[in-house]
């Protein structure tokens, strides 16, 4: 029987010629990623276990995202310890304030993920890296310990779901509306514990930001991971970023799908996932009598060069509503120094907005903007559930930049077309 991409990468690591669905596997990883929430108790789970080293101090990778800048004494006392560990393995991939950015939008932008890897991460979006062509998917603090001492991991082979893409998409559409539609179709539980595998026509149209969109939220449909043809778009996204050879790995003609679900992209408009799961989607223009309180624009989601440039297309000219705090948080220090290139800072700030180092920040209710009992956000980010962003009384209204920025704008959520 063939296999899909994601089986035939497990069993290449695997040193397999091949694998099946349900079958369990012991692999080496290309990379082992953790960030300051969750890397500290992979380090005291290694110290506990008397391990005192590392498998390769260029694959084990540290990114200091979610509470940096520290916005407490915890937070800084979590980023000391890896700060710490970093050093004292001469770890390669160690990035710190100054050089970090949200590790999601980070690693795919220096060149640390290609296609035909095996990344593990302990953070649940590391499913975006898929979108290159790779197998990554989030695991635990335990399993990242063993991971970053021995190079090697555990798995259970997924079952797939084949969604045929087919059309392009309408104007101010993207791969954020793409994901929440899909979401809304199959449930958070549609895809649990199974690869999504995208292919068809449709997959020419999409850019790698709307591929690494897709597969970072592939995970809120309860996949193990997302994952993407390798066609010329990769191919030109990593020629001269990708620290290893690109590796392609295609599906087989025979491999075995547990259904394939058919998606139009020219019959999905802009999309909004109401609290307080990303499965409650909905066409923004349904929505317009949701009034705001904060809007976000950024996340490892949605913080990409080409997420501002939508933001500022919408706003600029324009003034954010006098209710809404819109905070823009570029992902990465490059990112956010294009920003400023190209004028997009001065945009959002002539709009009313403020703009944020890198940094997770309100997505997951850390720091940045945080909500109060009652108060709505709309967000770029991944997930809106009870208490996400906040007090457990707030909601949260999942959506695309253009969507975001246009609501901001309006002080309700609308259709960007009629902003």
């Amino acid at each position: 029987m063939g296999m899909t991409m994601t089986q035939k990468i497990l069993a290449a690591h695997a040193g397999l010629e091949e694998v099946t669905p349900g079958q369990l596997i012991e692999a080496r990883i290309d990379l082992a990623l953790a960030n300051d929430v969750t890397a500290p108790m992979a380090i005291r789970a290694l110290r506990d276990n008397g391990l005192d080293r590392v498998f390769d101090k260029s694959k084990v990778c540290l990114v200091l995202d979610h509470f940096a800048p520290n916005k407490d004494i915890k937070s800084a006392e979590q980023c000391k310890l890896c700060r710490d560990f970093a050093n004292a393995h001469d770890l390669e991939l160690f990035f710190d304030v100054g050089a970090m950015g949200i590790e999601h939008a980070l690693l795919p932008e220096q060149g640390l993920v290609t296609a035909g890897d095996l990344v593990v991460g302990a953070d649940s979006h590391t499913c975006t890296y898929g979108a290159l062509g790779a197998f990554s998917t989030g695991v635990g603090s335990t399993d990242i310990a063993a991971a970053m001492a021995t190079g090697r991991s555990w798995f259970r082979v997924p079952e797939a779901i084949r969604f045929e893409l087919s059309g392009e998409l309408q104007p101010w559409v993207s791969g954020k509306d793409v994901i929440l539609w899909i979401i809304g179709k199959i449930g958070v539980d549609g895809a649990l514990y199974k690869s999504m595998e995208f292919s068809g026509t449709g997959v020419a149209s999409l850019s790698m930001d709307d591929r690494l969109t897709i597969c970072n939220m592939a995970i809120e449909a309860g996949a193990k991971n997302g994952i993407f043809p390798v066609d010329g778009a990769t191919c030109t996204y990593l020629n001269g970023r990708a620290i290893r050879p690109a590796v392609e790995f295609c599906a087989d003609p025979d491999a075995a799908y547990e259904q394939v679900i058919e998606v139009d992209l020219g019959a999905i408009p802009p999309t909004v996932a109401m609290p307080h799961l990303p499965e409650n989607a909905r066409p923004a223009s349904e929505l317009t009598s949701v009034e705001l309180d904060q809007c976000v624009i950024g996340s490892c989601t949605n913080g990409r060069i080409s997420d501002m440039r939508i933001a500022a297309q919408v706003l600029t000219g324009k003034r954010v509503h006098p209710r809404v705090r819109t905070i823009v948080i570029p992902a990465t220090q490059d990112i956010y120094l294009q920003c400023v290139r190209e004028g997009l800072v001065e945009t959002f700030i002539e709009a009313g907005a403020v703009v944020s180092t890198p940094t997770c920040g309100p997505c997951l209710g850390g720091h940045m903007g945080i909500l109060a009992a009652g108060e709505r956000a709309i967000a770029t980010t991944n997930r809106n559930f009870v208490g996400r962003m906040g007090h457990p009384e707030s909601e949260v209204y999942l959506a695309s930049p253009a969507v975001a920025a246009a609501s901001a704008i309006a002080g309700h959520i609308v259709d960007p077309q009629n902003v």
